[in-house]
């Protein structure tokens, strides 16, 4: 064989051998497109992170708040109980009243009291929206790097979660404490752990800011794979 010959047969063997290597890869890490979620409209399956609803929550006076998590039988319960900064959304196999209050408040008609979220770092005098999403991840699955208009906070069901930001990592998983990160910083998502990641995610974000956006200032150092 000639050496032209085994030059192109091991440039062929190198190909090969990079492409299997990046196939193991997206299977072992899939990032969520864009580091954004999308719309529910858009589901075509179980596993993702879609956005349930996106609503104004009005003016905040003070510079923290709460965000409440109340369960209830149906859709027409939870609609009687809903307040000036409720939304009520159906999720995870149950309909919730998510709302955005005071430590302390309670609905007027009584659900299943499931959390109380907080505190949550605002503006005070700012307009905020609430944008809620059902997030279900495989282990493995990872975001692009990303920052928010306003705090995050987690309820997770099932699962585990790590967060890594400049200031190190965070871990949120089912029955542990709720992962809340304020707005601004950039962030790289990593659902750890054996079980899928089942949450219910909260991103209150100042009206005049987008809720999500790519960040390319910063690179994670990988510590949620350690």
């Amino acid at each position: 064989m000639s050496i032209w010959r085994r030059k192109r047969g091991f440039q062929a063997s190198m190909l090969w051998l990079m492409m299997t290597l990046a196939v193991c890869s997206q299977a072992s890490a899939q990032p969520i497109a864009g580091g954004v979620c999308h719309p529910v409209s858009q589901r075509t399956g179980e596993i993702g992170c879609w956005i349930i609803a996106h609503e104004p929550v009005g003016q905040l006076a003070r510079p923290q708040t709460y965000w409440h998590l109340d369960a209830y039988p149906t859709r027409d319960a939870a609609m009687s109980a809903k307040g000036e900064r409720g939304t009520v959304v159906e999720a995870l196999g149950r309909v919730w009243l998510l709302t955005i209050a005071d430590a302390g408040w309670r609905p007027s008609l009584r659900g299943e009291r499931v959390a109380e979220i907080g505190p949550l770092p605002v503006a005070a005098g700012e307009q905020y929206k609430a944008q809620y999403m059902e997030v279900v991840f495989k282990p493995g699955m990872t975001s692009s790097v990303h920052r928010h208009g306003g705090p995050e906070a987690w309820y997770t069901l099932t699962g585990e979660t790590c967060l890594e930001t400049p200031d190190g990592k965070l871990t949120g998983r089912a029955g542990g404490q709720h992962v809340i990160v304020p707005g601004g910083p950039p962030m790289h998502l990593t659902a750890t752990g054996s079980e899928l990641r089942r949450a219910l995610v909260l991103i209150l974000h100042e009206s005049s800011k987008p809720a999500t956006s790519l960040a390319q200032d910063w690179k994670p150092k990988g510590l949620c794979r350690n």
